[in-house]
């Protein structure tokens, strides 16, 4: 599945070493220049690195093992097998540029920068479990399935039904629990402890490589090829809810104005159109 390696051109020895109890890593996936946190334990990693000429200063997901040249069907998927396959660390994840985990509910941007999780925070969350997953996200009138299929092609969900169905079946009646609720942990952010991490990472790609292989994307557009990353966010609570592992949420901060009453339109006018074939 990995891409062809290209040669180093960063190291990574430097993001393995910590002088704290934890050594916590945690890619922030980008495709551009953006405001960072300034903390030893997050890495920016350009995503995609391998479909552009136009490098970031930051390391690049086309280095080590990779699928960076993915990165327009599987997205920020990119990042988290790049960490899977080349972070050596004992608690690894996920987050993206402009979502970050936090603590309490800043509504600035300036309270939300403050409020991103640190070292110190992720000692105290580790120290009553492994698992950190973001808050809930609630659809109330809609179920996972119905929501998915509103906005994307709705046989590509079955694609990956059937999949699981023939390659996992373990973990079906949990799939299908989850399409019947109305709630999830989205967005693809993660932070876990390492092997539980790689673990999750061996199971989601075997997945995705045969809903990969399964599925034909002629006539798609650019916004609708990101399939397997908007597929991907379904499966976290799967894998967790097969295995009966425990985990905390935090709260997600956004970290750009949104505009509530487009994104509310959008919503509406999905549910008006109906299902995508």
């Amino acid at each position: 599945m990995a891409c062809q390696k290209p040669p180093a051109r960063q190291t990574l020895t430097a993001i393995h070493n910590s002088e704290h109890a934890r050594n916590i890593k945690i890619v922030v996936a980008t495709h551009k220049p953006y405001w960072m946190p300034r903390d030893d334990i997050y890495i920016p990693l350009e995503v995609g690195a391998s479909m552009r000429r136009d490098y970031t200063d930051y390391l690049r997901d086309n280095i080590g093992a990779n699928i960076s040249c993915k990165n327009d069907t599987y997205c920020e998927l990119t990042g988290l097998y790049w960490a899977w396959k080349n972070l050596h660390a004992d608690y690894k994840g996920i987050v993206h540029y402009r979502r970050h985990f936090v603590s309490g509910f800043p509504r600035r941007v300036a309270s939300k920068r403050s409020a991103i999780l640190r070292q110190e925070d992720y000692e105290k969350i580790f120290a009553r479990s492994d698992i950190l997953l973001p808050r809930k996200r609630h659809y109330y009138i809609e179920t996972n399935a119905s929501h998915y299929i509103h906005a994307h092609h709705k046989k590509d969900l079955a694609t990956l039904e059937n999949v699981i169905r023939e390659h996992a079946p373990d973990y079906l009646p949990c799939f299908q629990r989850q399409m019947h609720r109305t709630y999830a942990h989205m967005f693809n952010m993660m932070v876990m402890r390492a092997d539980l991490f790689d673990q999750y990472a061996e199971w989601l790609f075997a997945i995705l490589g045969e809903v990969e292989r399964c599925t034909d994307l002629t006539g798609y557009t650019t916004y609708e090829r990101r399939v397997y990353g908007f597929l991907s966010e379904l499966l976290p609570d799967v894998w967790i809810e097969r295995h009966g592992y425990p985990y905390q949420e935090a709260e997600v901060a956004f970290m750009e104005h949104q505009n509530w009453l487009k994104k509310g339109a959008k919503f509406l006018m999905r549910k008006v159109k109906g299902e995508m074939k």
